[in-house]
C-alpha cells in the first residue's frame, strides 16, 4: 500500500492519497472482518463457519463503500484508488502464503 502511494506520488499528492484510500479501505476491511470472525472466542464448527462468512461479507461491504466514497464522493483519481486496493489484496495472498509455510500444524491426508 505504501509502495503505491509512493509511487503515485510521483503524479501527484492526489494519486498519492487516492492510493492510501484504496489500499486503507481494504486494510480496514480485512481488519474488521478478522476481529469479527476471531473475536468471539471458541465456538463450534457452525459458529465459526457463520463468523468467518459474515466477516467476509462484511469486508467486501467495507471495500465497495469505501472505494465508492474515496471515487465518486472525494474524486480522487480512479486508477489509483483501484491500484492501491489491488497492491494491498496482492500483499494479504503474498503474507498468507509465508505463513501457510511456516505453519507447524501437521495433517493426515
Amino acid at each position: 500500500m505504501l509502495a503505491a502511494s509512493a509511487a503515485c506520488l510521483l503524479l501527484g499528492p492526489r494519486a498519492a492519497l487516492a492510493a492510501l484510500a484504496g489500499g486503507g479501505t481494504l486494510v480496514l476491511g480485512s481488519l474488521l472482518a478478522a476481529w469479527g470472525a476471531f473475536a468471539g472466542g471458541v465456538a463450534g464448527a457452525g459458529v465459526a463457519l457463520g463468523r468467518l462468512l459474515l466477516g467476509t461479507a462484511v469486508k467486501w461491504l467495507i471495500v465497495l463503500v469505501g472505494l465508492y466514497l474515496a471515487m465518486a464522493i472525494w474524486r480522487l483519481p480512479a486508477v489509483p484508488v483501484l491500484a492501491g486496493a489491488a497492491l494491498a489484496a496482492a500483499a494479504f495472498v503474498v503474507s498468507m502464503r509465508f505463513v501457510a509455510q511456516r505453519s507447524t500444524t501437521r495433517t493426515n491426508a
